[in-house]
């Protein structure tokens, strides 16, 4: 991983060389944000992101992937339009969002995720 464990509510930036790693390491849910510096709606979803870091801390892992730095997973997630929030259990996709999402939104389908 290339940044501090999230059990201090970190969000994890996440590269082609240890996105499944990080998805094999835990059987939380894995919310990961697929977002760009230049996307101004990107931009304004990161302090929600990492609000739910915080919150969620110890019982979802939260991270990022740039578009620009991991293109391949990109295709491999059909992310066409971002910010893409794709939400992982047990490394399988349990459910995607597309566009600014609210908190709450964010929040309500971690919670459905980590019920199944």
């Amino acid at each position: 991983m290339n940044t501090a464990t999230t059990d201090i509510g970190t969000t994890l930036h996440l590269t082609e060389s240890d996105f499944d790693t990080t998805l094999a390491s835990t059987d939380k849910p894995v919310l990961v944000d697929f977002w760009a510096e230049w996307c101004p709606p990107c931009r304004a979803l990161g302090p929600t992101i990492d609000r739910v870091a915080r919150e969620q801390s110890g019982q979802t892992v939260v991270a990022k992937v740039d578009i620009d730095e991991s293109q391949a997973l990109v295709a491999r997630f059909q992310v066409n339009s971002i910010p893409t929030l794709i939400v992982f259990k047990n490394g399988q996709v349990v459910d995607r969002m597309v566009g600014l999402q609210p908190h709450g939104e964010i929040v309500k389908r971690l919670a459905k995720a980590a019920s199944k």
